[in-house]
């Protein structure tokens, strides 16, 4: 529903420094959208790039009013918090946005685009779009997904929020940089936004959960040379449903691993384990092939995410990494990449069983 005119302000008090914000920082980081304000009440008046290392120049503001006389025309809630509710103390906000005629992009479970308290003050064109929806005319999945020609790359991480979307967009920026037909397909709100399309995964019913994402992979490869599937959950986070719809649904014919470099415990069941790397691989080209049923799959690489490692520390932990995997390895973010891109390319496809 976003078009390249829209003047977006993202509503992220407390997500910049804060656990919640990856939406806001997602969209600051790969939308084409013109970001015009960032909302942050503990940030406001400081660096966005000296904050995140993004490189885009935005200014951070205290609220809705004073995001004004930068003349955005679409408000962007750009927290994710735990549960996918608004907090009360963002509600105010919300509401001066609307009021003010601004559009409302929400990637909540909370839907708002019939919420009596917001519905009456919409007017002209104004809209307000409720991302996490699921797809209309859904059927279950069937597996047909592996009759494509297309590679078909999932991101799968050892926890949630370790950045599988964030590493599927490198690639797939990698892939049209070397001239590639390749697609993204987004399966969370964030990628969503920045896609513009996709299908937001934790909205669909189980039962009809890899059927939604083999409809889009089906759609996305009939023209690609590639498609990037932005990855969800783990199988080892024990509030984690979404990783198995993917798995069959996309029928991978790769897939790359996202870690959180020294990440030796589930963030928040910190009593689950993570286990050593190449167990984890083991685990998801099993499960992904489910014993030869299914295309057999295999990682490729692995994306490791190092933000909160020095330069050094990063690339001792990326040699490391790749010293215990026998895989290709590199923090897309920090290095591109490129060179997973080499690996998934040099891999090649297996045989289907």
């Amino acid at each position: 529903m976003l078009t390249a005119q829209n003047r977006l302000a993202i509503l992220m008090h407390e997500g910049i420094r804060g656990k919640f914000g990856k939406t806001g920082l997602g969209l600051l980081r790969y939308s084409s959208h013109p970001i015009v304000a960032v909302i942050d009440r503990e940030c406001a008046g400081q660096s966005l790039k000296g904050l995140t290392g993004i490189e885009r120049e935005v200014p951070i503001v205290a609220s809705v009013l004073d995001a004004v006389p930068h003349e955005p025309d679409t408000l962007v809630i750009g927290i994710a918090p735990s549960g996918g509710l608004l907090a009360s103390d963002l509600w105010s906000e919300v509401r001066q946005a609307v009021m003010a005629g601004w559009n409302l992009v929400n990637g909540l479970h909370q839907p708002l685009a019939h919420h009596p308290e917001l519905e009456p003050l919409l007017h002209g064109c104004q809209w307000i779009w409720d991302i996490r929806k699921e797809p209309p005319n859904l059927s279950i999945g069937t597996g047909a997904a592996r009759s494509l020609n297309c590679l078909r790359v999932l991101t799968v991480g050892t926890d949630m929020a370790v950045g599988k979307m964030t590493a599927s967009l490198e690639l797939h920026r990698s892939a049209l940089q070397a001239g590639m037909r390749s697609r993204f397909l987004a399966t969370g709100q964030t990628g969503i936004m920045i896609a513009g399309e996709g299908v937001a995964l934790d909205a669909v019913r189980v039962d009809y959960a890899s059927g939604a994402v083999e409809k889009f992979v089906m759609e996305f490869g009939q023209d690609a040379d590639v498609v990037w599937v932005e990855g969800q959950g783990a199988l080892f986070n024990p509030a984690s449903t979404a990783t198995l719809p993917l798995l069959r649904g996309a029928q991978p014919t790769h897939l790359i691993l996202v870690h959180r470099a020294g990440q030796t415990c589930i963030r928040t069941f910190p009593d689950v384990p993570i286990p050593p790397l190449p167990v984890v691989i083991d685990l998801y080209e099993r499960v992904a092939s489910a014993g030869g049923s299914f295309y057999p799959s295999k990682v490729a690489g692995l994306a490791l995410n190092t933000a909160h490692l020095s330069e050094r520390e990063a690339q001792e932990a990326i040699a490391q990494t790749e010293a215990e995997t026998k895989l290709p390895c590199t923090d897309p973010v920090r290095y591109g990449a490129g060179r997973l891109l080499e690996g998934i390319r040099t891999m090649g496809r297996s045989e289907e069983v």
